[in-house]
């Protein structure tokens, strides 16, 4: 690879790393005193709001409880990552030859 080549990889790497340091506290700013929750905690509260005598029509049969829950969302995530990473090897790869 030649040294230009090199130094715009770089800088596309640069970039995007300022990309995500501003994609991650741009909201910070706008909304410092904002609340963060799930989607679904916003939803059912959206629901409560606009009809207070909503009843779900269906309930889970199991609900873990909360250290189970997190911990099966760090490994959806961990499971995403795994494929992403693989895609992205794959194509890196597959580039290569």
């Amino acid at each position: 690879m030649s040294g230009e080549a090199k130094k715009s990889k770089l800088g596309l790497y640069l970039l995007g790393i300022i990309a995500l340091i501003i994609l991650f506290t741009v909201p910070f700013i706008i909304s410092p005193g904002a609340e963060f929750g799930g989607a679904d905690d916003g939803a059912g509260e959206v629901i409560v709001e606009m009809s207070p005598g909503y009843e779900p029509w269906f309930n889970s049969f199991w609900e873990p409880p909360g250290e189970t829950e997190s911990m099966l969302f760090a490994l959806q995530a961990a499971i995403g990552a795994i494929i992403i990473g693989y895609v992205i090897g794959y194509l890196r790869g597959s580039s290569a030859q």
